[in-house]
């Protein structure tokens, strides 16, 4: 049996156990001096286009459109790292809602997602990005799509303060929507009044009233009574202020 000579740390000469030491501690303090792993956010690709999508559906473009859904959602949150909403790319993101709808036409959830989620940020510009997209969207489907343009037109009017823009998505909703419900449809009635245009707002009512598309009892009462307050409004606008 062959027998190694093992020699104990005392043996070491001393300058060599000197060199060692200071050769350990300047690599333990190399390591402590060098930056920390930064984990870098991904760019957002855009989407394969969608003839591919179509076939790489296999006869399943919904189950497909569900499951971009679930990676566009979940982007902002990549390893070591969360992305806010308005340092996305948004003409990409829209690419990406844009062709989930594509694939799924009936589903609301991307419109859901324009209008609540990355439609919040603060950033007026990415907003209006996102409003001119669900408004294009409705125009393609306005029976099944009204709901997403007046969340937007509530949006614009509190969020953006843009009563004109708010005003026009209402007035789409109720020449377009006929399947929407009264409150929907009359928003630009409420929205003319917040603007002061009472006599316009005025018109509107009594041309609905005169037209006898209104069969709703309520949705009757709900007019009149507007109508009235309507000419209250107008007749305290129009009369001298006293001094």
């Amino acid at each position: 049996m062959i027998h190694r000579d093992e020699r104990s740390l005392s043996a070491v000469p001393a300058p060599i156990f000197a060199l060692l030491l200071i050769a350990l501690i300047l690599q333990i303090v190399w390591q402590a001096a060098q930056p920390k792993p930064v984990a870098r956010a991904e760019a957002l690709d855009l989407p394969p286009p969608v003839a591919v999508l179509r076939v790489a559906s296999l006869g399943e473009p919904v189950v497909l459109a569900q499951l971009m859904t679930l990676y566009l959602q979940a982007f902002d949150n990549q390893p070591g790292i969360s992305i806010p909403f308005r340092e996305l790319d948004y003409s990409r993101v829209i690419e990406w809602l844009n062709a989930i709808l594509i694939l799924d036409p009936i589903g609301q959830y991307p419109l859901l997602m324009a209008a609540h989620l990355y439609g919040q940020v603060p950033d007026p510009a990415r907003i209006r990005l996102m409003f001119d997209f669900v408004h294009a969207q409705f125009l393609m489907d306005p029976n099944r799509r009204w709901r997403w343009l007046a969340n937007v037109a509530l949006a614009c009017k509190h969020r953006l303060g843009d009563l004109p823009l708010a005003l026009r998505y209402a007035r789409e909703i109720a020449q377009l929507s006929p399947a929407a419900p009264a409150w929907a449809r009359q928003m630009h009635i409420i929205l003319l009044e917040d603007m002061g245009e009472f006599e316009s707002a005025k018109i509107l009512i009594g041309g609905l009233l005169d037209s006898g598309e209104i069969k709703d009892q309520y949705e009757m009462r709900f007019l009149l009574d507007r109508l009235e307050s309507l000419q209250k409004k107008a007749e305290k606008s129009s009369s001298p202020s006293k001094n």
